[in-house]
């Protein structure tokens, strides 16, 4: 019996430090945006934007939908302008979404034009975030999610995956 009490004890001492050291990292400002679905495939989900104590920025990814054992991965992208606007450039290459988690975790750098955002930069950014079913050939064109972030609408009512726009895989010049 007090072999179970110490086991207990043990197993909460080192999930509260775990909470505490990922509480530590972050500054507790965050904005979450939705993520809709944007194709056929039954995807959607968040975007997850927290303030590192360092001032960069982390962008989570999670998606709600079909999972597989295959490794595969879903490529993302951070884009400058409005999901619906014509050639917009990438801004950021996110890292990918894993199809077993259906997550993607990244810190965000210095953007394809050489600008570096912090919290209130970005929550006033005219960006979006797209997740492609490939990295390349025909299925790049396929966007599972899409949703606007920062200073764009992000409402549903804002969003029609009909007026999605093609990625341009290009840095602006």
């Amino acid at each position: 019996m007090r072999h179970i009490y110490f086991c207990l004890l043990a197993s909460l001492t080192l999930f509260s430090s775990c909470s505490r050291e990922e509480e530590n990292l972050y500054t507790g400002n965050e904005v979450t945006y939705q993520l809709y679905q944007s194709s056929d495939y039954p995807y959607e989900g968040k975007a997850e934007i927290k303030e590192l104590k360092s001032g960069d920025l982390e962008i989570l990814l999670r998606l709600n939908g079909p999972t597989s054992k295959e490794a595969y991965h879903f490529t993302s992208h951070f884009h400058f302008g409005s999901f619906n606007e014509a050639g917009a450039h990438v801004a950021y290459l996110l890292n990918p979404v894993d199809i077993s988690t259906l997550e993607s975790r990244t810190v965000l750098g210095k953007l394809s034009d050489g600008t570096s955002l912090d919290f209130s930069a970005f929550r006033n950014f005219d960006g979006h975030i797209k997740v492609h079913l490939a990295d390349d050939g025909p299925d790049y064109n396929v966007i599972l999610v899409a949703g606007n972030i920062g200073s764009n609408d992000n409402s549903i009512s804002g969003f029609n995956r009909a007026n999605i726009s093609a990625c341009s895989p290009y840095y602006p010049e």
